[in-house]
């Protein structure tokens, strides 16, 4: 055996410069050792030739007693049971102790102290252990030197780096060596051995080690070597070294600063407390990073795992999942909980299958979730026994989750805001890990408490988008891809993520003589206001669209509604008519951006020249209307200008832009506006919440439209009915006959009996439907009424609500229209 003798030599002139012999050892999945560094020699005293390829067993002193608790730092014989069970595979997180050894070399037998970490390691290689050890003498020996502040290691402190600050509980941070093949493999899965260690991070280290020739232990007051299972055990060695102070100041003379063993349990005290507050303090700082309750429940869920427990398992409320309000009250056994996160620290996919993300169950009274979630604590089993662990598993039906569970401490605390529960945490510790105690409750509790208000924040804020998202969609049309000669495609684009609800619209609404009102429409503001204020213009809008209004008087009218609403709100409109018939659109505007025209001849596109006009709710403003003639194939565009308004660019790049991309062929309407969208989109800044409507002007040809006068005597039904029988027989839609000459009589029928009027027409329009018009200039529209069985009127509109696929009545300047659809047959 080759000797070594750690703690003296060029060890210890390293440890006065602030860098401490690092033994690593790697250890593959058959137990043998495939890497044993310098430090490994000297601390153990085996040679590199002597080790790789032998039991580690044989190798590292893994066997002794359980130390006494109340023994300073644990002493004991051998590394101890848990770098046993981590050898032994049975152990799948970072595990950390201390242990008291012979010290290598053929003298006085000597004893030396020895603080050791194991990792495990994943991944396709053969590595599957990481056991670092160091010489505890010569570590407190470089604090002491660190403390005094001697030169040697401040020049030390100064090249150090702080990158492991945040890695955990149990003193020094640390740099690695490893020259057996693969060297740089393991070097690059550095990240995922050490928690928070970046790859920057990790090809620093190495990158100096290598350059040092030998393994080291960096070190400074400030960083620490990753999570430690066990609390407490971290601060041993500070508690041992301040005795040896206050021994060292009392045998010079000096007054003594330092902890005695009197007051050695307020300090074991503190220092769990400080810990804990540590790793509070830590948590909220990981958590809330986003008002995304995924995001957040994943955040919490990483938080704890494997720092505080090896098993994280969160269920949530159905109703905050799905961001709606639930009962006032406390949970019961109905209630459903959501399993929303599953993190741990077992081999991939083992919890998968039995307790998937994703499912909901609700809790009986027996298990202790029910007691967490109607208590509103935290609830601590020690282990779970096997007859808990039977109450448990019979809640998963076909699904064995004993072997999960089993003889594992458990945890469960409350995730509450506002004293409500909002859901729970089930904490699991694997079996060779400490088991939680009270001060684990009192942590877990406030861990609850913290996670439970950001949890709540994100809901609150998943609640609000729910509810907006819902609002706006209520208030936005549903619009059929189809009308009367033509097609039409929309699009709606929200805001900013803060303003979801916004004041744009766009609508269309079916007038009489198969014409279709085409509208867009944008009120000046964000917020529930602004969108308030849009409901009732949309609905005005509608409204006096349905009167048949000419588009100037509209505006007029909308104007003047607007002025009595209040002088808050301004509106800007585009509202146009399409005829289908005639080829033609009426366009007026008020205060809006000018719609674009795109030629079916050429391709050309164009923005129309209207009369703009003031925005709605200026008041004491003329409005104009515009025709333009139109051809089959023709495409009328009409936004918002959220579109093409960004801040800090003139609108008429923008306007530019649309004009351009509206020109482009596509294959369907849909095609046409995502190409749109694409194109404006792309020069960021859009803050404005966005309305685009497109129409694809096809038109209807006078081969489709047959048109006649009646006289209003009762022998001009049986006219009407031959009339329309004998067109639809022309058109091949004879098998529409029989219940279209019903209808048309019917309708006939009641200007002849029930009107003074001196005109009436009869049109069929063939589109994508049948159409039948009735027209006189009665402006009094029939209602739709209950007849008896004695009743001699009142059963005409209902036989055309009944076989109709719809109908409807409008005024007109002229009198009314009252009109039906029937669907073409299919071919």
């Amino acid at each position: 055996m080759e000797q070594g003798t750690p703690g003296s030599g060029p060890v210890a002139q390293r440890a006065m410069a602030g860098r401490i012999p690092l033994a690593v050892v790697v250890v593959d999945g058959s137990g043998l050792v495939s890497h044993w560094s310098t430090g490994a020699r000297r601390l153990f005293g085996y040679a590199k030739e002597a080790a790789v390829g032998r039991p580690v067993g044989d190798l590292l002193p893994v066997h002794g007693a359980i130390p006494d608790a109340a023994a300073p730092y644990g002493e004991y014989d051998g590394l101890g049971p848990d770098l046993e069970t981590s050898l032994d595979g049975r152990i799948s997180y970072p595990a950390a102790g201390r242990a008291r050894l012979d010290e290598p070399g053929g003298g006085p037998v000597r004893r030396l102290d020895v603080l050791w970490w194991a990792y495990p390691l994943v991944g396709p290689g053969p590595e599957r252990l990481l056991v670092l050890a160091a010489d505890a003498a010569a570590l407190t020996e470089a604090h002491r030197a660190e403390d005094q502040g001697e030169q040697g290691a401040q020049e030390d402190r100064a090249q150090e780096t702080t990158s492991s600050r945040q890695w955990g509980s149990i003193a020094p941070g640390f740099a690695l060596h490893t020259d057996f093949p693969g060297a740089d493999r393991l070097a690059d899965r550095l990240p995922e051995i050490l928690p928070s260690m970046s790859v920057g991070e990790s090809s620093r280290i190495v990158a100096q080690v290598l350059e040092l020739g030998y393994p080291i232990l960096e070190f400074s007051q400030h960083d620490r070597v990753p999570v430690t299972p066990d609390w407490g055990v971290a601060r041993r060695a500070e508690r041992k070294e301040r005795r040896q102070r206050a021994e060292w100041a009392a045998a010079h003379g000096l007054p003594a600063v330092e902890a005695t063993p009197d007051d050695e349990g307020d300090d074991i005290e503190y220092t769990a407390v400080r810990e804990r507050l540590e790793f509070l303090n830590e948590v909220s700082g990981r958590i809330g990073s986003s008002l995304d309750l995924s995001q957040t429940i994943v955040e919490v869920s990483k938080a704890v795992v494997p720092r505080f427990t090896d098993v994280a398992g969160t269920y949530l409320r159905e109703q905050v999942v799905a961001g709606e309000g639930f009962p006032d009250g406390v949970p019961d056994e109905t209630t459903m909980w959501h399993r929303v996160a599953l993190e741990h620290t077992d081999e991939p996919g083992r919890w998968d299958d039995v307790v998937p993300v994703g499912e909901s169950m609700p809790f009986p009274a027996h298990t202790p979730f029910f007691q967490c979630m109607t208590s509103g604590d935290p609830v601590l089993v020690p282990r779970i026994t096997e007859e808990m662990g039977n109450a448990i598993a019979s809640q998963f039906e076909k699904r064995d989750i004993r072997p999960l569970i089993n003889h594992r401490s458990m945890l469960v605390v409350p995730l509450k805001a506002r004293n409500v529960v909002l859901g729970f945490m089930i904490l699991l510790r694997h079996r060779e890990r400490p088991v939680f105690n009270d001060m684990d409750r009192v942590t877990g509790a406030e861990l609850a408490a913290r996670a439970g208000l950001v949890l709540d924040n994100a809901r609150m804020y998943t609640y609000q988008e729910s509810v907006a998202d819902t609002l706006q969609d209520s208030m936005l049309p549903h619009i059929q891809p189809r009308m009367p000669g033509g097609d039409i495609a929309t699009r709606y684009l929200p805001g900013t993520l803060l303003g979801r609800v916004g004041g744009d619209w766009f609508d269309s609404v079916k007038l009489p003589g198969s014409r279709t009102a085409l509208v867009v429409g944008d009120v000046m503001g964000h917020g529930l206001n602004s969108a308030a204020m849009m409901g009732q213009l949309r609905t005005a809008v509608q409204t006096m669209a349905a009167l048949d209004l000419p588009p100037e008087q509209l505006l007029r009218n909308l104007d003047d509604l607007a002025q009595r609403l209040g002088e808050h709100y301004l509106a800007t409109c585009l509202y146009a008519v399409y005829d289908p018939i005639a080829s033609e659109l009426s366009l007026a505007n008020a205060g809006h951006i000018p719609p674009v025209l795109v030629r079916a001849a050429d391709g050309r596109s164009e923005l129309l020249d209207l009369p703009t006009g003031a925005p709605i709710g200026v008041g004491g403003v003329p409005f104009e209307s515009v025709r333009v003639r139109v051809e089959p194939g023709d495409r009328l565009l009409m936004c918002t200008d959220g579109l093409v308004e960004v801040r800090g660019e003139d609108i008429g790049v923008g306007l530019a832009t649309l004009t351009e991309s509206a020109a482009h062929p596509a294959a369907s309407m849909d095609d046409a506006c995502d190409t749109i969208i694409r194109a404006l989109n792309t020069r960021g800044g859009r803050k404005d919440d966005v309305a685009l409507l497109m129409a694809r002007l096809n038109g209807i040809t006078a081969q489709d439209v047959a048109h006649w006068r009646l006289a209003t005597g009762p022998g001009e039904v049986s006219r009407a009915r031959a009339l329309v029988g004998a067109q639809l027989r022309d058109w091949s839609l004879g098998a529409l006959a029989d219940t279209a000459e019903l209808l048309v009589s019917e309708l006939v029928t009641n200007v002849v009996r029930h009107s003074r009027s001196e005109r009436l027409e009869l049109r069929l329009v063939r589109s994508a439907v049948l159409m039948c018009e009735v027209e006189d200039d009665d402006h009094t529209l029939p209602t739709l009424m209950s007849a008896g069985g004695g009743d001699e009127f009142g059963r005409g509109l209902r036989v055309v609500s009944a076989l109709a696929k719809e109908w409807g009545t409008s005024r007109t300047n002229a009198g009314k229209t009252v009109w039906f659809e029937l669907p073409l047959p299919r071919r």
